[in-house]
């Protein structure tokens, strides 16, 4: 399910768990202040951040999180979000964001920042990913959430 962020708010996306994906194109060069990961700049591009959500709530409630402004800057995508517009939220019902990873980087993504928003994952160097320019992201994730 693709849901593009200026069609409606999170209320229209799945309330049960799995992944999701949020898409951001920036057109400048935007600096994070994550001192862990050494306070990464991102470079202008498209940048899609990962995640998933087994909670009260799932992905929508997870989504909405991510997407509020105001909000309490807890996770690395949160120093993302408060600096660039979400362009884009695709949800994966099910999914799994580690599938989605491989899935973009066996299609040509590249890992900006490493241990960014992975820190409690063993098997992604990242769960944000600067997509290939001319990447068509259609369903090359779909592909890899089984």
């Amino acid at each position: 399910m693709t849901v593009a962020v200026a069609e409606g708010p999170p209320a229209y996306l799945p309330s049960g768990p799995g992944a999701y994906a949020l898409y951001f194109d920036l057109k400048e060069m935007v600096t994070l202040p994550i001192a862990r990961l050494n306070n990464p700049v991102l470079g202008p591009g498209t940048y899609v951040y990962a995640g998933s959500a087994f909670g009260p709530g799932g992905i929508r409630a997870r989504v909405a999180r991510h997407l509020r402004s105001g909000k309490t800057l807890h996770w690395h995508i949160d120093h993302l979000t408060v600096r660039a517009g979400c362009i884009d939220v695709k949800t994966y019902p099910g999914g799994r964001e580690c599938a989605l990873v491989a899935g973009f980087v066996a299609a040509g993504a590249s890992v900006p920042v490493p241990g960014f928003g992975s820190s409690d994952c063993r098997d992604c160097a990242a769960h944000l990913v600067r997509l290939a320019a001319g990447f068509q992201n259609g369903n090359i994730a779909r592909d890899k959430i089984s």
